[in-house]
């Protein structure tokens, strides 16, 4: 399979940052976006709601159903997979983007965020992956793919952030199930990570500012990258924890300098790669 034309995806999070991006390389396809998110109202500090993602990813060419879900919330789930249902007849794909971060040690790291982190990142992850799989075991090439680090248990991964670290790897263990139970059922299950940090809003609010924008890699890359696996046979392609550039590398992209936001600039490192 070379494209997305029309296959159905169900992205969480896919209001803005990486989700959005993997969002509308699909959607340039002809693509079926299930933009499964909160932001329904503008938001001060972040970019985008789900309608206006919606609009983008129609200009692109693609279909758009925006829905209202907070990945905390089994029926909040339940009713936008409903919707999924209704309005294009099933799922092809499912995106586990949405996530929380809290990038502090255990005294700095209030239970609030602590739950917040675990609630979305790998309770959320677990939650729309088994609403979705009764859908994907009829899809002709079903695939989850999940935003998250490759599994290394190494001390110094956690240390800084224990509680994100936990979280995250979360998802990853997701894969690491998932891909064994599902394999018969024919459902790939990878998780994708970037190599640099992503010059999203979280970046700029969250961890560095400016700076760390200049030293990023554009969110496209993450796109381009899953829209590579998205269109692997899913019997051949699962149970990975894949980089983004390595994908990309292995489909003959030489020349990256095209994804830096500023080519003169020395990438910023991801902290889990």
């Amino acid at each position: 399979m070379t494209d997305l034309k029309g296959k159905t995806l169900f992205i969480t999070g896919a209001s803005r940052g990486i989700g959005k991006a993997i969002a509308l390389r699909a959607a340039e396809d002809g693509a079926n976006i299930v933009i499964a998110a909160k932001t329904a109202e503008p938001h001060p500090k972040l970019p985008g709601t789900i309608y206006t993602s919606a609009k983008e990813m129609e200009k692109a060419g693609g279909k758009a159903l925006p829905c209202i879900v907070d990945i905390r919330f089994e029926d909040q789930v339940e009713a936008a997979v409903d919707k999924t249902m209704a309005r294009f007849g099933g799922i092809d794909i499912l995106v586990n983007n949405a996530s929380a971060i809290h990038l502090a040690d255990t005294m700095s790291t209030p239970m609030k965020r602590y739950d917040l982190m675990h609630q979305i990142n790998s309770r959320g992850t677990f939650l729309c992956s088994q609403k979705c799989i009764p859908l994907l075991e009829k899809a002709d090439n079903p695939h989850i793919l999940n935003l998250s680090p490759p599994l290394n248990m190494e001390a110094k991964w956690f240390a800084p952030h224990v509680a994100y670290t936990m979280a995250k790897f979360g998802m990853s263990m997701c894969v690491l199930g998932m891909a064994e139970e599902l394999k018969s059922k024919g459902i790939a299950v990878n998780a994708l990570w970037p190599r640099t940090t992503i010059a999203t809003a979280a970046v700029r609010n969250l961890l560095g500012g400016e700076d760390m924008i200049r030293g990023s890699r554009k969110p496209e890359i993450m796109g381009d990258a899953a829209h590579a696996i998205l269109t692997q046979p899913s019997r051949e392609c699962t149970g990975n924890f894949f980089v983004d550039d390595d994908v990309l590398r292995a489909g003959g992209t030489t020349d990256f300098s095209g994804y830096a936001v500023d080519p003169d600039v020395e990438l910023m490192p991801d902290f889990f790669i």
